[in-house]
């Protein structure tokens, strides 16, 4: 029996059909993999990059190796998945954009999730104390967080236009995972602390 899903990840396995083919890329230890495979009968993969998340994963039998988002993507043949997802990992890639065009080269569509720095707390933050913001969904530190790329949901959006790619679904989510708004608007944008993406190539 698959184990309790965080609320985004459920949002995330919503959007993948049943007997798909799947890689999960920074799929940390395989909980997703995990639900997909009992839930929807996946063929999964997963790529995660800390040894220990391989080896929780690998442990419950499911197929995940070492690997880099950044670096790794490429050795793999166009049309390999229907399914490629990356889920709260963007932000903390070297290339934002290469990697989302790696994911649409390889899978039908891919899921992208990642926390929204156009959240109405995260602009009181910045202007009224003038210090990069901590939230729910941005823990760290300045000088010791992952994630190098910060974006909004706005941001979003435009590289996906520069990349012809089009969105077939964009939820936007409070902290907790709770569904906010269904689109990409501005309401998204300012009361969004997550954001989940459905893509495909135009």
């Amino acid at each position: 029996m698959s184990r309790i899903l965080r609320s985004d990840l459920q949002r995330v396995a919503e959007m993948v059909t049943s007997g798909a083919r799947v890689l999960d890329i920074g799929c940390g230890d395989g909980s997703l993999l995990d639900h997909l495979h009992h839930d929807k009968q996946v063929d999964g993969r997963g790529i995660e990059l800390s040894m220990e998340g391989v080896r929780l994963a690998v442990e419950q039998g499911l197929s995940v190796i070492q690997g880099d988002a950044d670096t790794d993507l490429d050795d793999y043949p166009d049309g390999a998945f229907d399914y490629v997802i990356l889920s709260q990992t963007l932000q903390a890639t070297r290339e934002p954009r290469a990697v989302l065009e790696n994911m649409l080269r390889i899978g039908r569509h891919a899921i992208v999730s990642f926390p929204n720095f156009g959240h109405w707390r995260i602009r009181l933050s910045l202007t009224a104390k003038g210090r990069m913001p901590k939230s729910r969904t941005l823990t760290y530190q300045w000088y010791d967080t992952p994630n190098i790329h910060l974006c909004t949901i706005r941001d979003f959006i435009d590289l996906c236009t520069s990349l012809d790619i089009t969105v077939e679904r964009a939820l936007s989510l409070s902290s907790a995972g709770e569904l906010r708004f269904e689109g990409a608007g501005r309401l998204a944008n300012l009361f969004g602390e997550q954001a989940v993406f459905l893509l495909r190539r135009s």
